[in-house]
């Protein structure tokens, strides 16, 4: 019995230094790669500085990626729009623009920086308290995948809620306008 339990121990140690041995850049590569085709509408990712909170609501997963804000906001991007299924809605922080240099520096370079990242996108500001009651709010019925970076500027967390990439909102209006005109059945 204690030899087994001496193998079991070893067994885990050796399973515990293979994982810290795993280069974070290619994990958490590797979990949005392997979570992308399963996300649809309505589920988040969000790649968020390095103070943002640990949030409790079930669907809520983080990951400390270890890698620049910038770096994985890129690589997110660039994987949900090779997807055939989904695309990005982004939100950023209200206060971001408010950010000065004096307290955060680097704040005017990040502006600028995720400002090139994001030309084309549609970025909607948020007050960072209301999306994170709208992210803690999503995961209490879908997943939201939070990528932890080594950003040490406040306000910076890119927001992005997933869309359906094959049917857009002014079809789901015709779609409901439909449904609402067709006669209804007999009770």
């Amino acid at each position: 019995m204690r030899k087994a339990l001496i193998v079991l121990h070893l067994s885990l140690f050796a399973g515990l230094v293979s994982l810290a041995q795993t280069s974070p850049s290619s994990s958490w590569k590797a979990k949005v790669a392997a979570t992308m085709p399963l996300l649809g509408h309505r589920n988040w990712i969000l790649i968020v500085d390095s103070a943002y909170p640990l949030q409790t609501s079930p669907g809520v997963e983080t990951i400390e990626t270890n890698a620049g804000e910038l770096d994985v906001a890129e690589s997110v991007l660039q994987s949900i729009n090779s997807s055939i299924h989904v695309r990005p809605l982004i939100y950023m922080d209200a206060e971001l623009p408010f950010v000065p240099d004096e307290d955060a520096p680097g704040a005017s370079t990040y502006r600028l920086q995720i400002g090139k990242l994001l030309h084309g996108y549609p970025v909607e500001s948020v007050p960072h308290d209301a999306m994170l009651a709208n992210v803690d709010e999503a995961g209490k019925q879908f997943h939201v995948l939070v990528l932890k970076t080594d950003m040490a500027i406040p306000y910076t967390s890119v927001f992005i809620r997933l869309d359906c990439k094959y049917w857009s909102a002014d079809a789901e209006k015709r779609l409901r306008a439909k449904m609402a005109e067709a006669p209804k059945p007999a009770q």
